[in-house]
């Protein structure tokens, strides 16, 4: 194991509060700068945008760097989604010998891997031995892009 594990402070979504913010009218471009073309118009839902379903939905904040590459840092806000399917590919929560770490699923012919977005971190084969779950499929990431 990488030694490199979410920190057990999961939070449960409120369905009953508001996540609601002002939505621009404009898309907003990453290339070259361009005119608005509105103002602030429609009002957005967060709870609504970014969660599907509340009874199934955490958050959990990431600890550790083992997913840089996947753009995960430390102290980003995961969404778990517990109600979808994970399959290849997916990013999860996974709970494996008495560690919860988040990494993307890799199903081989040998079996399943728990593999890093950062490759000074090894693969984790999960072994008929090991005590094993995917928790949760990570549904958004939430980033605090304001310089510290």
């Amino acid at each position: 194991m990488d030694n490199e594990n979410l920190r057990l402070d999961f939070y449960r979504i409120d369905d009953e509060s508001e996540g609601e913010v002002t939505m621009f009218d404009a898309r907003v471009q990453a290339g070259f700068p361009s005119p608005t073309q509105g103002m602030p118009g429609d009002i957005i839902d967060l709870n609504r945008a970014l969660i599907n379903n509340p009874a199934a939905t955490f958050c959990a904040r990431v600890t550790g760097n083992s997913m840089v590459d996947a753009g995960i840092n430390d102290g980003d806000l995961l969404i778990i989604d517990r109600s979808l399917d994970p399959g290849d590919g997916d990013i999860a929560v996974c709970f494996i010998d008495g560690d919860f770490t988040v990494k993307r699923i890799a199903i081989k012919s040998d079996g399943i891997y728990l593999v890093p977005a950062n490759k000074q971190f090894p693969e984790i084969h999960v072994g008929r031995e090991s005590h094993f779950m995917i928790w949760g499929v990570v549904a958004h990431v939430v980033k605090n892009m304001k310089r510290r």
